[in-house]
């Protein structure tokens, strides 16, 4: 029976008595981050029905860790925008963002939210990256239950992309 040769250990772990790990500090707080988005609903419109869907078992939103929905600013850093957006809605839907802590992410679901959709007068406001800046958009009218996870997909690439050194 030979001796077997201990295994030779390079770099940072031959030097320290315990398996070591080395990481950016953006890419553990980005993880942790992209997982656990607390999304708070501000839905107008049919768009809102569109994202009940998103919640139930068969789309299940729980999946991308977005499951907990909040109903207080304070406690989201998800704003979901979903349906029309008055001139009367546009400076609450304002002072809701405000409140959210940072950092904060806003999707804007659908054609009226993206766009004033097909209401195209004084009353509506067209696009609410008027008001609030916007970072995923999501098409449709309303849009499908996968148009919105995709959404929520791209928001986690960008995401894990972002610099914490940044503020962003």
């Amino acid at each position: 029976m030979a001796p077997s040769n201990p295994p030779v250990r390079i770099g940072l772990e031959g030097r320290l008595d315990l398996p070591a790990l080395a990481t950016r500090l953006d890419a553990i707080l980005n993880w942790g981050r992209l997982h656990s988005l607390w999304p708070m609903p501000f839905g107008t419109a049919c768009c809102a029905i569109e994202f009940m869907g998103l919640v139930s078992s068969r789309f299940d939103i729980s999946r991308f860790g977005s499951e907990f929905l909040r109903f207080s600013p304070r406690q989201a850093d998800l704003l979901l925008v979903m349906g029309t957006i008055t001139q009367k809605m546009g400076p609450v839907l304002r002072q809701i963002y405000d409140q959210m802590p940072d950092p904060k992410w806003v999707v804007s679901m659908g054609a009226c939210a993206s766009s004033g959709g097909f209401y195209d007068n004084y009353a509506v406001v067209q696009g609410i990256d008027e008001l609030v800046p916007v970072d995923v958009y999501v098409a449709g009218c309303p849009p499908r239950p996968e148009n919105v996870l995709g959404a929520l997909q791209r928001l986690q690439e960008k995401i894990r992309r972002e610099r914490v050194a940044d503020g962003r």
